[in-house]
């Protein structure tokens, strides 16, 4: 964790432990965020494959599928 004398008030997803994270945070590379809440948070896994879902949709749209 890193401690910063100034932290980034979000929260954030860590995808290699699954925890939620705030003020002190691992690596940005393990990290979905910043989310406003804990509670946003700890949807990031379904919140990211939503995202992924309509930027999908868009793409085959945009191709003409």
């Amino acid at each position: 964790m890193a401690k910063d004398p100034n932290p980034d008030q979000g929260w954030y997803y860590n995808t290699r432990t699954h925890q939620v994270e705030h003020l002190e945070r691992s690596r940005g590379v393990d990290l979905l965020g910043p989310y406003p809440d804990e509670a946003t948070a700890r949807r990031a896994l379904d919140i990211a494959k939503e995202r992924t879902r309509q930027a999908d949709a868009a793409d085959a749209d945009w191709n003409g599928d």
